[in-house]
C-alpha cells in the first residue's frame, strides 16, 4: 500500500462532518471520553485526511487502519484514551512516541500548545511531517528518530504519549518530563500507565484504575530525593 503524502482535495466531499460526529457520539462519548478538550479536538481534526485515498470511506469505523510499512493509525477511543489520560489543559509541550499518519499528534495539538512527535520509519515521518503542514497544524513537529530515546532538544515536556507497547514508561522517557508532569504509555498487554513526574527517580507502588476495554492506567509517582 501507497502512504499518502499529499491530502486529496476530495476529502473534504467524500466524507461529511456528520461522519466525524457519529463517531464522536457513539465511539467516544457513549464510553468514557468526557474531556470537553479532548471531544472538542476530535471534532476539529479530520480522521479522513490522515489515511490513504482508498480507505478514507472507511476513516471512522471503529478500528484501526492500516497506513503501510507494517503500521496503522490507531482506532479513535485509543487515541481519545491516551489524550484524556495526558489531562492536558492548554499550552503544553507534549512528547509523543510513534507518529504513524501523524493523527494522534494532530489531536494533541488541537490541547497542547506545542507538539513533539517521533516516527522511526524515514517514509511514515515525512508523509507525516507533509500531511500536518498542508493541513495548517503548525505546532506539530515531526522528527525521524528512535523513540525510545525520546527528544532530548525539546525537553522537558509536560505530558508524553507512548503508541508503541511496552512493560512500562522507559526510564529516557521519564527524565524527559518536568515536574507533576503526565505520560501514557500503552503496554504490550493493551494497558495505559498514566504517570506523574519529575526529572527524578521514579518510584513503582501506585494504585490502578480498570476502565473500558481491558485498558487501565498506572500512576507513579516520581520525587526528589527518593
Amino acid at each position: 500500500m501507497n502512504v499518502m503524502t499529499r491530502p486529496s482535495s476530495k476529502v473534504g466531499r467524500a466524507m461529511k462532518h456528520d461522519r466525524r460526529e457519529q463517531m464522536i457520539a457513539e465511539q467516544l462519548q457513549r464510553r468514557d471520553i468526557v474531556d470537553p478538550a479532548v471531544l472538542a479536538a476530535f471534532n476539529a481534526v479530520p480522521r479522513e485526511a490522515f489515511v490513504d485515498q482508498e480507505m478514507v470511506e472507511y476513516a471512522y469505523e471503529d478500528g484501526p487502519l492500516s497506513i503501510g510499512y507494517g503500521q496503522t493509525i490507531s482506532q479513535p477511543y485509543v487515541v481519545a484514551m491516551t489524550a484524556q489520560a495526558l489531562r492536558l489543559r492548554g499550552g503544553e509541550r507534549v512528547l509523543e512516541i510513534g507518529a504513524g499518519s501523524g493523527y494522534a499528534a494532530a489531536i494533541l495539538s488541537r490541547i497542547a500548545g506545542e507538539v513533539h512527535t517521533i516516527e522511526r520509519i524515514p517514509e511514515l515521518a515525512d508523509a507525516a511531517r507533509f500531511r500536518l503542514a498542508e493541513l495548517g497544524f503548525d505546532n506539530v513537529f515531526v522528527h525521524c528518530a528512535d523513540g525510545t530515546l525520546g527528544w532530548p532538544p525539546a525537553a522537558p515536556y509536560e505530558a508524553i504519549a507512548v503508541a508503541a507497547g511496552a512493560p512500562r514508561p522507559p526510564p529516557t522517557l521519564l527524565h524527559q518530563l518536568t515536574i507533576a508532569a503526565a505520560s501514557c504509555c500503552r503496554t504490550a498487554t493493551s494497558r495505559c500507565s498514566a504517570s506523574s513526574g519529575s526529572h527524578a527517580r521514579a518510584s513503582r507502588s501506585s494504585s490502578r484504575r480498570t476502565l473500558a476495554m481491558s485498558v487501565s492506567f498506572r500512576s507513579w509517582e516520581r520525587k526528589a530525593g527518593r
